[in-house]
């Protein structure tokens, strides 16, 4: 039987419904890195080591197609813009905010990108009196452009000079 792995992503979705279990429970059970990873994995977006996928399988009860298909890389992202509203916030959030963090970057390490790979993101709640909050901490290293041909005393990396 062939499995796609949409197919997957719902058959997980529904072992986590039916045995009452949260992502954080699934993620500590699977282990062996970020909870967003993992949870990231069993929606269809990352992919899980083979130790990982060995003990998802035997938590989830899959069969050995779909233990593999845990571990290949999947095809990543969603339609542009989302349609889903939480997810939408955040398009919205770099919609808006993204020049401003573009220019806060480069002024602070040079001509560069965050690496969205290099990266780790961490999600925890917090406690408000107003309403809890959503709190999101990321990190990602930074790469510099390379400016190729430079020669010289001409820089080579997007690196902040002082």
């Amino acid at each position: 039987m062939i499995v796609k792995r949409a197919e997957l992503t719902e058959k997980i979705a529904d072992i986590k419904r039916e045995r009452g279990w949260s992502w954080r429970y699934i993620a500590g059970e699977i282990g062996g890195m970020s909870e967003i990873l993992i949870v990231g994995a069993l929606l269809g977006q990352m992919k899980l080591t083979k130790p990982q996928c060995e003990r998802a399988a035997a938590l989830l009860g899959l069969t050995e197609q779909e233990k593999r298909l845990l571990n290949e890389v999947p095809a990543r992202g969603s339609p542009m813009p989302p349609t889903d509203p939480l997810i939408y916030r955040f398009y919205e959030l770099v919609m808006i905010n993204g020049p401003a963090w573009k220019a806060l970057i480069e002024e602070e390490f040079g001509d560069g990108i965050m690496s969205a790979i290099d990266f780790d993101m961490e999600l925890e709640r917090q406690p408000n009196p107003k309403g809890d909050r959503v709190r999101l901490t990321m990190t990602g290293k930074f790469l510099p452009y390379r400016y190729y041909g430079a020669t010289g005393n001409d820089q080579s990396l997007g690196y902040k000079k002082d």
